[in-house]
């Protein structure tokens, strides 16, 4: 049967969006389960022998119904001690008696697989790990987080509080107890520069990483696992978030591909050094560029060369009149900062834009920059 073309362009689009028909797990523990119950085979197995043997003996030594000779043997191998459903002749109660030490000697067997496969705990971890996946599979446009530490502590209270879903990757034992502790929702036990983690952690539906190992290396793994992961399966960048402490390890996360790279020892040494000079600073940082309540936004935005507003004067963008929003600083491509642009200055390719306005607002004024043709809006100014 052909496809139609409506057909096929929903699977186009489909494949272009990254939808998926169900929400499976891209990793089947499935096999692993079934290995772990493969110690029960031989109970069940001989379960199974003994209770054909039996009907089949209840049938020929006594001549019992298939249907009571089945119940017969059922009620004697488990030992429950209902009692005989019929006359017994002395060589079928003979036959009872060696039914009764097979069963017991079955169970006890059966008891013992069981009580090995839970002292090793493997299979409990897969069940439960199973069912973290099949939650995890449900997530779209979440954040994956690699380590635990006290910077993820901080940064998954703020997701929470963002509403924005996430899953945390670290291999220590005592995964889950931490996952508890700390409210994670979703988490995965392994290496998180490992393939098979960011599978479990349904990286391909994932919106980007973000790495916090204080080990830089871990990091590194991170970042090139992550950009060799989005190629394999061809989708847009992920937008990748790490850490360092070092300028040579800051520039060698972004040339592997980190879209951003925080120094945390610098940023504290930047703020305390603010507060320092000016103590109201704290309030602002606090309330204002900190605060996810707080309706504005303050965003950096780059002019591309194409951009229509490259090597034009900032008033005649008018980006106060038609977004209602103001640009409150230039960083040059050199370098250099101008607080407070005046309108006469010239805005040049490359150059970094500080804008503040609310988020609906800078939608449009983050459009508008970008676009390389200058808006209609500005015709009837």
């Amino acid at each position: 049967m052909k496809k139609s073309k409506l057909q096929k362009f929903f699977e186009k689009l489909a494949d272009l969006l990254h939808w998926e028909k169900s929400s499976k797990p891209e990793v089947d523990l499935s096999p692993e389960i079934w290995s772990e119950l493969k110690p029960f085979r031989t109970p069940i197995i001989l379960t199974i022998l003994i209770e054909l043997f039996g009907t089949l003996g209840y049938i020929w030594i006594d001549h019992f119904s298939l249907l009571d000779a089945i119940y017969q043997t059922g009620i004697t191998f488990t030992t429950v001690g209902f009692g005989e459903i019929a006359p017994i002749s002395p060589l079928g109660r003979l036959f009872t008696i060696f039914l009764i030490i097979a069963g017991f000697a079955v169970f006890s067997y059966a008891v013992g697989v069981l009580v090995d496969v839970i002292n090793k705990g493997r299979l409990i971890a897969l069940l439960k790990e199973k069912r973290m996946l099949y939650k995890i599979a449900r997530l779209k446009n979440h954040m994956v987080i690699c380590y635990h530490n006290e910077y993820t502590i901080d940064v998954t209270k703020e997701l929470r509080a963002a509403h924005i879903p996430f899953v945390v990757i670290d291999n220590r034992d005592d995964m889950e107890e931490i996952a508890k502790k700390y409210k994670y929702p979703y988490f995965v036990k392994g290496d998180p520069h490992t393939t098979l983690s960011l599978k479990k952690a349904h990286l391909s539906s994932a919106k980007g990483v973000i790495t916090l190992s204080n080990n830089t290396p871990d990091n590194i793994a991170v970042v090139s696992s992550v950009r060799l992961y989005e190629k394999d399966i061809k989708r847009h960048p992920y937008y990748i978030l790490s850490v360092a402490q070092s300028d040579e390890d800051i520039e060698k996360l972004k040339r592997l591909g980190a879209n951003e790279v925080l120094s945390p020892t610098k940023l504290i040494a930047k703020r305390m050094t603010a507060v320092t000079v000016d103590p109201d600073v704290k309030n602002i940082l606090e309330e204002f560029v900190y605060s996810l309540d707080t309706p504005l936004d303050l965003e950096e935005i780059t002019v591309s060369k194409k951009s229509w507003i490259a090597y034009k004067k900032l008033k005649e963008a008018h980006l106060r009149e038609l977004f209602n929003v103001t640009v409150v600083g230039i960083k040059e491509e050199g370098g250099k900062f101008i607080p407070i642009p005046k309108g006469d200055d010239v805005i040049k390719p490359g150059d970094v834009l500080l804008v503040i306005g609310t988020a609906k607002d800078m939608k449009k004024a983050r459009k508008i920059i970008r676009s390389t043709k200058k808006p209609k809006e500005l015709d009837f100014i």
